[in-house]
């Protein structure tokens, strides 16, 4: 591929030796990887169930390498949510976050969503995960995925960084900021990234994650934890925008992360040769099988400005058609603290703060809609649930056709016991259908639906 000369001349002057290494890392394929989502299935089930043939990703324990040609997006595996599609390097930001469940966590730059599903499965439906993006239209896909994966604890916003600091003072325990960047490590993925960067450069991009850091020790805990990421080589955005925030804040330190795995100490010397620097860590694409990525895992001390900010919101009990749904179609009960948008019903994670004039486009786990005289269960309520949860299912075998009729929107020729019924593939739910007597008619959503 055709790389821009000033940006060859830069990695010549940053790499040195390992110039000629870097260059050559560009003729082979690109690296693909899939990552479990361990909210539906174990890893260890997952491989013994795997259509594909899978090498493990060493920087994380539920990732792996497919082969060239292999297309996991059509399988209907995906479409039950077993795994995400992303590329190997980026999944490494959220394996080093020391996430467990419990944790308030804010993946602020976070479409179209893989770290945040990443972070979620961490988390096991425990705590509560407020995932960010000022980008409306990448925003979209960022809920599709929080839907898809079967995330319940999941605020999903639409917001800039400096609003979202009125709204969480010191409220987080784990921020990831993968920043929007100049994607120097995209470029063979995507060609048109190659274009921009000659359009643009970096400088763009640096006022950029400088104001977006501006904002993250406000919403941080006194003894919370940053990760800061991008998929970029530049000096200027990774070790230069760390060591300023760092000059600003001087009760925070860098945690060191293990270079064990094909990780490369980050360039210090690069900026200034601060000592504090170290520890911070570059993903290469000629020391590792991935495309390349930069990581600094900053730790927060005490401070005297910890505020405590769990008032709750208001909420109201279960209304009474939702109720009537659940006593004829679910086998458990969902309990908690309930909340109505319009006429969409959200189960709501436990100790969030007041969040009125903040644009929320998913408000926890989305139930379904309340219509005149009935309730209808929503795909985010079926991507959650096991096939336990449903009085009545219908569970296809991954090689039976009908599941492929159903991911496309057909109708079924099916005969059942009447109403909603959960469909599944081999037990993982795929979304809703209702049965008439002898069809079967379909609800999956028509954004959802497999095309051939």
């Amino acid at each position: 591929m055709q790389l821009p000369i000033d940006f060859l001349k830069r990695m010549k002057s940053l790499l040195g030796d390992e110039y000629e290494d870097f260059i050559r890392s560009y003729d082979g394929s690109k690296y693909q990887g899939l990552r479990i989502n361990t909210l539906k299935i174990s890893v260890d089930e997952f491989q013994k169930r795997s259509p594909f043939s899978l090498k493990p990703i060493p920087w994380t324990k539920d990732g792996f390498y497919y082969e060239e040609g292999e297309r996991p997006a059509k399988h209907p595996y995906y479409h039950a949510g077993l795994y995400y599609i992303q590329e190997p390097s980026a999944m490494a930001p959220a394996s080093v976050l020391d996430v467990v469940p419990g944790d308030k966590v804010l993946d602020l730059c976070a479409a179209p969503g893989g770290k945040t599903v990443q972070l979620a499965a961490k988390l096991k439906d425990k705590g509560i995960l407020v995932t960010n993006d000022i980008n409306l239209q990448r925003v979209k896909a960022l809920i599709k995925n929080v839907e898809l994966f079967g995330i319940k604890n999941a605020i999903v916003t639409n917001e800039s960084p400096e609003k979202l600091t009125r709204y969480f003072s010191r409220y987080f325990d784990k921020i990831l900021v993968d920043a929007p960047c100049s994607g120097e490590g995209m470029f063979r993925k995507d060609e048109k990234m190659v274009k921009s960067w000659e359009r643009q450069g970096v400088e763009p991009y640096v006022a950029m994650q400088r104001s977006i850091m501006d904002c993250v020790d406000g919403m941080l805990d006194a003894d919370g934890e940053l990760l800061y990421s991008t998929c970029t080589f530049s000096p200027e955005e990774n070790e230069g925008i760390i060591e300023e925030f760092i000059s600003n804040h001087e009760n925070y330190m860098i945690r060191p992360i293990s270079k064990a795995l094909g990780f490369d100490e980050g360039r210090p010397q690069w900026v200034s040769g601060r000592e504090t620097l170290r520890g911070s860590a570059r993903l290469w694409p000629h020391r590792l099988e991935g495309e390349g990525h930069f990581l600094a895992w900053l730790k927060k001390g005490h401070d005297l400005l910890r505020e405590i900010n769990a008032k709750g919101t208001d909420a109201i009990k279960a209304p009474k058609l939702f109720a009537a749904f659940v006593e004829e179609n679910l086998n458990v009960q969902l309990e908690g603290c309930f909340e109505i948008h319009n006429d969409q019903l959200y189960l709501l994670p436990d100790g969030l703060p007041p969040l009125k004039g903040l644009k929320i486009l998913r408000s926890g786990w989305l139930l379904g809609s309340l219509k005149k005289d009935r309730f209808e269960p929503s795909q985010a309520m079926a991507m959650a649930l096991s096939r336990t949860d449903a009085t009545r299912t219908v569970n296809f075998k991954v090689s039976d056709p009908m599941i492929v009729k159903y991911l496309k929107g057909e109708t079924l020729d099916i005969e059942g016991e009447k109403g909603w019924t959960l469909v599944c593939v081999d037990d993982f739910p795929v979304g809703w259908a209702k049965q008439t007597g002898t069809m079967l008619k379909n609800y999956y959503p028509p954004a959802w639906r497999w095309i051939d």
